[in-house]
C-alpha cells in the first residue's frame, strides 16, 4: 500500500471502525474469538486472514516504559518488521492506532500453519511409526530455523512452542514467529537470552517429545550456531 494514497486512507479508517467495534467486544460476521492474556484482546477472521490484537493497559509502569522504549504495539509492530526484513517469517502489520483508555490495536496479515505444540502433539504424535520420519524432518527443520533466528541477532521474548507455526509445503517444514512483542535484536546474542529461549521451546513433557527429539532439534540448532564459542 501507498502511504497517504485514497485508498489506503480509506482502508485504513475502515480497520479502525473495526477497532472500536472490536474492542467494544461486538464481533462483526466473520470474526472470532481467541483466547489470550488478562491484558490483551484478541480476535481472528480466517475467511479475511486478518488477525486483530489489542494491548490493554497493566500498570502505570507500563506507561513510563512506553514513553522510553515505545509502546507494546509500537514494538510488536517494529519487530515483526525487522523479522520479515531479515528473512524470517512473521506476521505483516496492516494496521495500528490508539483507542480510548490507553489502549492500543494492531492488525496483522495471519501466517500460515499449526503452532509446534500442535504439530508434535496431535498431528506427528509421538510413537507412532507412521509419523517417525516426519517427526525427524520437522525437528531437524525446526532446529535450523531456530539457529538461523539466533545467529541473526533475535531473541524471542517468550520461545513457546505454541509461538512458532509450522506449515508443510513442497515437502519442508517452513516456520513463522508470532507473539513478537519482547522479541530483540542483540549481535553477539547473550548467551543468558539464547539459554532461556532453548528452555522455553523444550517445556514440551517427555511423552511428547524425547531426550532423542530434543538432541535431533538441538544438533541442527547448533550447526547454524558457527560464533556460539565466542558467546
Amino acid at each position: 500500500a501507498i502511504p497517504n494514497h485514497p485508498k489506503t486512507i480509506k482502508k485504513s479508517r475502515e480497520l479502525h471502525h473495526l477497532a472500536l467495534r472490536l474492542s467494544a467486544e461486538e464481533l462483526p460476521p466473520g470474526w472470532e474469538p481467541i483466547p489470550s492474556s488478562a491484558h490483551t484482546r484478541v480476535a481472528s477472521n480466517n475467511a479475511r486472514r486478518v488477525y486483530y490484537k489489542e494491548f490493554l493497559p497493566r500498570s502505570p509502569l507500563d506507561r513510563l516504559k512506553a514513553l522510553l522504549r515505545g509502546s507494546r504495539a509500537s514494538r510488536a509492530r517494529q519487530h515483526c518488521d525487522a523479522l520479515l526484513l531479515a528473512g524470517i517469517n512473521a506476521p505483516a502489520n496492516l494496521a495500528w492506532g490508539k483507542l480510548p483508555g490507553g489502549r492500543e490495536y494492531l492488525f496483522s496479515r495471519a501466517v500460515e500453519g499449526d503452532d509446534v505444540t500442535t504439530w508434535l502433539g496431535t498431528l506427528l504424535p509421538a510413537g507412532e511409526s507412521w509419523a517417525r520420519a516426519s517427526r525427524w524432518q520437522l525437528l531437524e527443520a525446526l532446529g535450523m530455523f531456530i539457529g538461523r533466528v539466533h545467529a541473526t541477532g533475535f531473541i524471542h521474548g517468550d520461545l513457546r512452542p505454541g509461538n512458532v507455526l509450522a506449515e508443510h509445503r513442497a515437502e519442508r517444514y517452513l516456520f513463522s514467529l508470532i507473539d513478537n512483542e519482547r522479541t530483540v535484536q542483540k549481535l553477539p546474542p547473550p548467551g543468558r537470552m539464547l539459554l532461556r529461549n532453548l528452555m522455553q521451546l523444550n517445556m514440551l513433557p517427555p511423552r511428547i517429545l524425547s531426550r532423542t527429539d530434543r538432541m535431533r532439534f538441538f544438533t541442527a540448532w547448533r550447526r547454524q550456531m558457527r560464533d556460539l564459542d565466542t558467546i
